[in-house]
């Protein structure tokens, strides 16, 4: 039997101050002042603008005795073009500290207009690791979803405005100093939303546990964030308001980007840009669309499948004595079932993807193939299994793993 827990070298430094509980938000105002800032850019949408949350932090932070100026225009999956939008305002006001607010989104906004005041350029001058070469502002990161992990996260995903490619933009330097996670600011989402940063989440933890980069390290928190997501995102999709669960969302989405600091992700989130890019689909769902196939073709790989086969024991979906493949097949059938509770489509066609009026499978796996996700993923990937890949969903869902007999 493969041994999951195959030792790798690894180089950790934990770079962001954690901070969790119902309220933390209200602290907001002495956090900054223990960065010794005095004048903040608060990076947000006009959702969480019309929630009333950017007033409450604003009050705080000018009560504490610190100017704040607003960029509220960011939008779903950030392009070059809001870092430019965000940027103006940035240079209009002397800021010393950022703060992103809301998704993924947002927080990736802020770090990517942290990179061109603090260093100049262009987005694409930082598309790599460590391009960086002047310090950055402080960033403190207050997540209202539970999903990308962006607040644990040393890295801007911001898109090409006219070419749609997405840039990873990695520096240390990026990483927020502080995230404030506050579950009750996740209460406020639409259930749509909720739904789909949680499958996010979700496939965040699947994806860093098993990828080329996995370390020990890594590994920790891939399955505790597995743990809390596989059992808090049915009762958040069900019950809005159960606080508990909505922490442990929160708890689990921040560990899965901790994860993904180290290892990286894989094939799933590499096959859902080109979906949404060219048919506009939620990042999220088209990452569940994908997740099922992906995992399909990794568990063919032992070690994969015993990693599997982990994370089923650990989350409760299967028993400690059972065989791997089979608690790999109940982890393919339990999260096939979590899905349909989240909404998210089984097959492509029912995700509004017209093949007709778009680009074919073809196209879209030869982009899948180009994504810098795909190099991580433990099964090598190339347009061919990308098209096999796309071809699955449009069947339908993949189904249960069918247990093979291990000697």
């Amino acid at each position: 039997m493969a041994d999951p827990f195959t030792y790798t070298s690894f180089d950790v430094l934990p770079k962001t101050r954690l901070i969790f509980g119902n309220n933390s938000l209200d602290r907001i105002g002495e956090l900054a002042k223990d960065l010794g800032c005095q004048r903040a850019l608060l990076v947000t949408d006009r959702g969480i603008l019309a929630a009333g949350h950017v007033d409450r932090a604003c009050a705080h932070l000018k009560a504490a005795g610190l100017q704040v100026a607003v960029y509220a225009d960011v939008r779903e999956n950030p392009t070059t073009l809001d870092v430019d939008c965000c940027l103006q305002i940035a240079r209009s006001h002397p800021i010393d500290l950022f703060i992103g607010f809301g998704g993924g989104s947002s927080m990736d906004t802020a770090k990517g207009t942290n990179f061109l005041l603090s260093n100049g350029g262009e987005m694409r001058d930082y598309w790599g690791v460590g391009k960086a070469k002047k310090p950055m502002l402080p960033l403190i990161a207050i997540p209202t979803t539970a999903g990308t992990g962006s607040e644990c996260q040393s890295a801007a995903l911001i898109a090409d405005e006219v070419t749609h490619q997405k840039m990873a933009c990695l520096d240390p330097k990026a990483a927020a100093a502080i995230a404030v996670l506050d579950p009750e600011l996740t209460v406020s989402q639409p259930p749509r939303v909720t739904a789909v940063t949680g499958v996010d989440a979700l496939a965040h933890a699947l994806e860093t546990a098993v990828t080329r980069r996995k370390t020990p390290y890594s590994r920790i928190f891939s399955q505790e964030a597995f743990r809390l997501c596989s059992r808090a995102l049915p009762k958040v999709v069900s019950h809005p308001q159960d606080l508990v669960a909505r922490g442990e969302m929160l708890l689990g989405a921040a560990y899965a980007g901790m994860a993904i600091e180290s290892s990286m992700l894989g094939a799933a989130h590499a096959a859902a840009n080109p979906l949404t890019a060219h048919f506009g689909v939620v990042h999220g769902e088209a990452v569940g669309l994908m997740l099922p196939a992906v995992i399909r073709l990794n568990a063919t790989d032992p070690e994969c499948c015993e990693i599997y086969a982990e994370l089923a024991r650990a989350a409760g979906w299967a028993g400690s004595q059972i065989r791997a493949d089979m608690a790999c097949a109940r982890l393919l059938d339990q999260l096939n079932v979590v899905l349909d509770q989240a909404g998210i489509a089984g097959r492509l066609e029912n995700a509004a993807v017209d093949f007709v009026q778009g680009p074919g499978l073809e196209v879209l796996a030869g982009e899948a193939a180009k994504q810098w996700t795909a190099t991580f993923n433990p099964v090598p990937v190339g347009p061919a299994e990308f098209e096999q890949l796309y071809a699955s969903v449009v069947m339908g869902r993949s189904k249960p793993l069918t247990p093979t007999p291990q000697v």
